[in-house]
């Protein structure tokens, strides 16, 4: 699969999840120790509104604070599917260089950190509101190939934890590398 196309996937499945948040589950505790369901999603959704903008070559100075804060509303799910679908059309754009807060980044490389960051966070919504935990098949693979040279780096800039081993699913040693015990209850 190319990586327009796994993105686009992880994204679906994001969404998908949020729309079957129920009205008490918002406030629910999450695997991301300093976020509830709700800053969880809040969080997801930022990044995908932040793909149109950044694809379409503007900078993070261009875009200020016009993405800071609430970003769901009073309908959640709705603002997950829409900026949903326009990080989707975004990631198509033919961008050259996405420009990022450490600097200029290749496009596919800044697609493939979206892919990980929902997948991810798919798995810690799933977990907090008691859904299917399981990840996408066809996204474990590349994103645990990517990652596994970025690890290290992430690690060092406290964007995840320590990693967790012993584990023997391949989605397990997924989460268990970005620092996810497969195990997590709330």
């Amino acid at each position: 699969m190319e990586v327009v196309e796994l993105h686009n996937r992880s994204v679906e499945g994001f969404v998908r999840l949020v729309a079957v948040v129920g009205d008490e589950q918002w406030s629910a505790v999450t695997p991301c120790a300093d976020w509830d369901v709700r800053a969880l999603v809040n969080h997801v959704v930022g990044e995908e509104r932040w793909t149109a903008p950044l694809m379409a070559g503007q900078t993070i100075a261009d875009v200020g604070s016009t993405l800071d804060g609430d970003l769901l509303g009073s309908d959640p799910a709705a603002a997950a599917s829409e900026a949903g679908r326009a990080a989707q059309a975004a990631a198509a754009l033919p961008a050259t260089a996405v420009h990022l807060s450490y600097g200029d980044e290749d496009p596919a490389e800044y697609l493939r950190q979206l892919i990980a960051d929902h997948l991810i966070h798919t798995w810690d919504l799933a977990a907090a509101i008691g859904a299917d935990r399981s990840l996408d098949p066809d996204l474990i693979g590349p994103v645990a190939d990517w990652f596994a040279d970025r690890a290290e780096l992430y690690r060092s800039m406290g964007m995840v934890s320590a990693p967790i081993a012993g584990f023997t699913a391949p989605g397990d040693v997924l989460l268990g590398t970005f620092g996810r015990d497969p195990r997590w209850t709330p």
